[in-house]
């Protein structure tokens, strides 16, 4: 429900990222190329959230899209690797 959140709240373009600060999860989002990793945060799993990346299948639905986006196409397996 976060990542969503996070990805909805975006403004305009941008991305919305899982990262591992220290010990604990935490959703960010960025606008443009800003990355988590300047704030030494560890991404995990991010997704784009500009138009491109989801207007054709769902138009201006962004919060499904994301939705779909962690139910059928984030790959949980390589974010639980890069927290290792």
């Amino acid at each position: 429900k976060e990542f969503v959140a996070g990805g909805v709240g975006q403004f305009g373009s941008g991305w919305v990222w899982l990262v591992a600060d220290g010990d604990t999860l935490k959703i960010t989002k960025s606008a443009n190329a800003e990355t988590p990793l300047t704030d030494r945060l560890k991404p995990l799993l991010v997704c784009d959230v500009w138009e491109h990346a989801y207007y054709l299948d769902f138009q201006n639905r962004r919060p499904d899209f994301l939705t779909s986006f962690i139910d059928n196409l984030a790959n949980w397996d390589f974010a639980y690797q890069n927290l290792g």
